[in-house]
């Protein structure tokens, strides 16, 4: 219902970015520069400074972008009001998550969700926990779930559920007998490793300063970009990892891999993060209680 040309252009202003904006919208960058164009002839001035490939609000930008925050809050409370006469959940929602979630926990939460809410599509954008943390200050998703601590006081972050963390080797591995893993022997073995600003990174790394090891002495021989990737360098003899218990579950049962528990033990908090905002829509309000129900009822990430 509300203006195509100020949807548009009010996402090109939250985003400073239209190749980012047409990402968001579905939409062709050409088709984006259209709207705002349109919407600048309708006011008859320039709503974008342009220059050296950056885009900054002008004055005029500026205002239409604070109107326009307040006519889609407007907006969505008045959609709200009405589904809520009508018993109506319906919409799109878009759900952002970090590559451990999305793999290993949302397929099942968003599969039970969708058979009680057939009408709310779900969208799902993954990212490491630094890219999902972005994602949701921009408002480009709804619903971050994050795998480590997030520090954004603009953000208003919820424990979802904690999830154990443990060494992995393969069965020829020297160590795979042991019952733990000594967390200082990490640091004597071929260590493959997760990309910067994945959340599994900084929970290690903040890990071994806690317990009085240095995480610049990790000999770092391989750094990927999935769980599924490091598994299978670890499989292959590469290396050894740190990585959520859940996501081993097959390996565990084939033998193809071994899971120490940490010494001392290794925890972090899967949490949802959202805006700190009054309003959101029902469908996401739904979304959120129906995760945090299932969270404690599948206290397992693979569950």
């Amino acid at each position: 219902m509300a203006d195509r040309r100020l949807q548009v252009f009010y996402t090109v202003a939250k985003l400073l970015s239209f190749t980012k904006a047409a990402e968001t919208l579905h939409m062709t960058q050409p088709a984006v520069t259209f709207q705002v164009r349109q919407l600048e002839e309708y006011f008859n001035t320039r709503l974008f400074d342009r220059t050296h490939n950056r885009i900054s609000l002008t004055e005029a930008g500026k205002r239409v972008y604070e109107y326009g925050a307040r006519i889609f809050e407007l907006y969505g409370e008045m959609e709200n009001s009405v589904r809520e006469l009508t018993g109506e959940v319906s919409g799109v929602l878009i759900i952002g998550a970090s590559t451990t979630i999305a793999e290993y926990m949302l397929p099942a939460l968003l599969g039970d969700f969708k058979s009680q809410y057939p009408d709310v599509n779900v969208r799902l954008k993954v990212s490491n926990t630094e890219g999902i943390v972005s994602m949701v200050e921009n408002n480009v998703t709804d619903l971050g779930v994050v795998e480590s601590s997030v520090h954004n006081k603009n953000l208003a972050v919820e424990l979802c559920k904690m999830d154990q963390l443990v060494a992995i080797v393969p069965h020829s591995h020297p160590l795979a007998s042991q019952g733990k893993m000594p967390a200082a022997e990490l640091l004597k073995y071929p260590y493959i490793c997760r990309e910067e600003g994945s959340g599994t990174r900084e929970v290690i790394i903040e890990y071994l300063q806690n317990v009085g090891c240095n995480p610049g002495e990790l000999d770092i021989i391989m750094e990927l970009g999935s769980s599924e990737a490091i598994k299978g360098a670890v499989e292959a003899g590469i290396g050894i990892t740190v990585l959520s218990k859940a996501t081993l579950a097959k390996e565990i049962k084939l033998g193809t891999l071994v899971a120490l528990p940490l010494d001392p033990p290794l925890e972090r908090p899967f949490s949802f993060v959202h805006q700190k905002q009054k309003f959101r829509q029902r469908a996401m309000e739904e979304l959120l209680e129906f995760a945090r129900q299932y969270c404690k009822e599948h206290p397992g990430v693979g569950d």
